[in-house]
C-alpha cells in the first residue's frame, strides 16, 4: 500500500467532528484503535455508534477525543479524497480507451484508475487484476458492495490475452469469492468483434448469471475506437450485421435468464440498437436502468421521460430558435424529439445538427466525445439561433470544459450564442427548447 494522509482539510460545521474540536490541519491517526489506510477502511471504522479519534493537532500534540457519531459521518473531508493514492491499471487491453487519445491533452485524462474504492465510491469499473490477497480480504472483511467489474470474458486464457496481464484470469474465482462473502456485484462486457463475441460471449453470459443475485446486472458495450491506433492491437468496429448478431444472441439469452431469474440480467448499449438499425426497447426491458451510467438505455428513459414532458408544455404561441449539437449516433433520436416539440410548442423552431468526430475520428460517433473545437468548426457558417444547446455529457464531470480543453466561453464567443446545457432528462430537455418550467 502507498502512505496514507489523512490530514483533515475541511470540516463541516455543527458536525461531530467540529464539536470535538477538530480543524483543517489536524491528522487523523486511528479510529478506535485502528489506523486508516483508506477511505474505504475511514467509512468503515466511523459506522458505529460511539467513535474515539485519535487525532495529531496542527500545534503535534496527540489528542484522544470519544464522541457519539450515531453511525454517522462525523463531517471530515480529507487533503488526499482517498487518503490513499488511487491505483492505477497494470493492464494494457486491447481495447483500451486512453491508449487510443491523441497526444497533447490534459495529463490527467491519460490517468488510467482500476481502483476497487472507486468502484464502491463512484461506480467506477475495476479489472481486479492488480489487487493482492490481502487487499481483497480487506475488501471482503469491510463487505464493500457492491463493486463493479470489467469482466469482458471468464474465459482465463482470453481474459489473459484482452488485458494482456498474466494475472487477469482469476478474475472469475475472485467474484466467486465476492458471492460467497455477500458482495454484489455490477459487471461490463467491452465486445470486440471476433474476439469475445459469439460464442464467447454466451460463455461469458452464462458464466455470470451462474453467480445471480450477488451478479444483479450485466451491461455489453461495443468497443470503441479513434483514429489514433498506430502500433495497437488490430480491430474492427461493429458494423450493421454484427450488431444485429449480437442483438439476436443477447436478446435470446435474455428471454432464458426472464425465464429463470424474473430478470434479464444482460443488456445492450443502445450503439448496438443504433447500429443496426432497430429501435431501443422500451424502458420496460431496462428493469429500473441499473446500468445507465455506461450508455444502456439512455434513449429508452429519455423517450419515456419525454413522453411524459410533452403533454405539459402550454399552449401559447412561441418566438424562439434553438440550435442542437449532438453526436452522430443520437442525431435520429434528438432530432425526432425536437420535432415533436415543434409541434407542441407553436412558434419554436429547431435546428439539429450531428458533430462528426474529427478530434478522435475512427468510428467514434457518441455524444459524449464531441469536443468544443469540432462544434465551433462545424457550426461556426450555421445561421445563429436564440440559443445552442449541447448534452451535458459533453463536459467534464463538474466543469464547463470539454474533452479538448475547450470551453463554453469558448463557443459561445466563436458562435455568437449563449450555450445552454441539456441532461439525459425528457423533462430538462423540453424545459430547455421551450425556455420555461413545465407546470407539473
Amino acid at each position: 500500500m502507498h502512505k496514507s494522509d489523512t490530514t483533515i482539510e475541511y470540516v463541516e460545521p455543527g458536525s461531530v467532528a467540529d464539536e470535538a474540536g477538530l480543524v483543517k490541519g489536524d491528522k487523523l491517526l486511528k479510529i478506535n484503535g485502528h489506523e486508516i489506510h483508506d477511505i474505504l477502511e475511514y467509512r468503515y471504522l466511523v459506522s458505529e455508534y460511539e467513535i474515539t479519534l485519535e487525532v495529531e493537532k496542527k500545534d503535534g500534540t496527540i489528542e484522544v477525543i470519544t464522541a457519539e457519531s450515531n453511525y454517522e459521518d462525523p463531517g471530515i473531508e480529507f487533503r488526499e479524497g482517498l487518503i490513499d493514492e488511487a491505483q492505477s491499471c497494470t493492464n494494457k487491453c486491447i481495447f483500451c480507451f486512453i491508449d487510443q487519445l491523441p497526444k497533447g491533452m490534459r495529463e490527467t485524462v491519460y490517468f488510467k484508475d482500476d481502483d476497487t474504492r472507486l468502484s464502491f465510491l463512484q461506480g467506477n469499473y475495476v479489472t481486479l487484476t492488480n489487487m493482492s490477497d490481502e487487499e481483497l480480504d480487506r475488501l471482503i472483511s469491510m463487505h464493500v458492495s457492491p463493486i463493479n467489474v470489467s469482466v469482458h470474458t471468464t474465459n482465463p486464457e482470453l481474459r489473459c490475452k484482452m488485458l494482456h496481464n498474466r494475472f487477469a484470469g482469476k478474475c472469475f474465482d475472485i467474484m466467486k469469492k465476492f458471492r460467497d462473502s455477500g458482495i454484489y456485484m455490477n459487471c461490463q462486457i467491452v465486445l470486440c468483434p471476433d474476439i469475445n463475441d459469439k460464442e464467447e460471449l454466451d460463455r461469458t453470459l452464462y458464466d455470470l448469471a451462474s453467480l445471480y443475485p450477488n451478479v444483479n446486472s450485466v451491461s455489453v458495450v461495443p468497443v470503441g475506437l479513434t483514429r489514433y491506433r498506430e502500433g495497437l492491437y488490430p480491430l474492427t468496429p461493429f458494423d450493421r450485421n454484427s450488431s444485429l448478431e449480437t442483438i439476436r444472441r443477447v436478446e435470446e439469452i435474455q428471454n432464458e435468464f426472464y425465464e429463470k431469474f424474473g430478470t434479464r440480467l444482460v443488456y445492450l448499449s443502445d450503439e448496438f440498437y443504433v447500429n443496426a438499425g432497430l429501435p431501443v426497447p422500451p424502458s420496460d426491458v431496462y428493469e429500473g436502468f441499473p446500468q445507465i451510467e455506461n450508455g444502456v438505455g439512455l434513449m429508452a428513459s429519455m423517450q419515456e421521460e419525454f413522453d411524459e414532458a410533452i403533454k405539459l408544455v402550454p399552449k401559447r404561441k412561441y418566438s424562439r430558435t434553438v440550435m442542437m449539437a449532438t453526436g452522430e449516433i443520437a442525431y435520429d433520436f434528438i432530432n425526432a424529439l425536437a420535432k415533436r416539440t415543434e409541434l407542441a410548442a407553436d412558434g419554436l423552431k429547431t435546428d439539429v445538427y450531428a458533430i462528426k468526430n474529427d478530434f478522435f475520428g475512427g468510428g467514434v460517433t457518441v455524444s459524449g466525445l464531441v469536443t468544443g473545437g469540432d462544434i465551433i468548426k462545424q457550426l461556426k457558417d450555421k445561421p445563429k439561433a436564440d440559443i445552442l444547446t449541447i448534452p451535458q455529457c459533453m463536459l467534464r464531470d463538474g466543469e464547463d470544459v470539454f474533452l479538448d480543453d475547450t470551453t463554453i466561453s469558448d463557443v459561445e464567443c466563436e458562435l455568437g450564442m449563449k450555450v445552454v446545457t441539456v441532461m439525459n432528462d425528457g423533462y430538462d430537455f423540453v424545459e430547455k427548447l421551450i425556455g420555461s418550467k413545465l407546470e407539473f
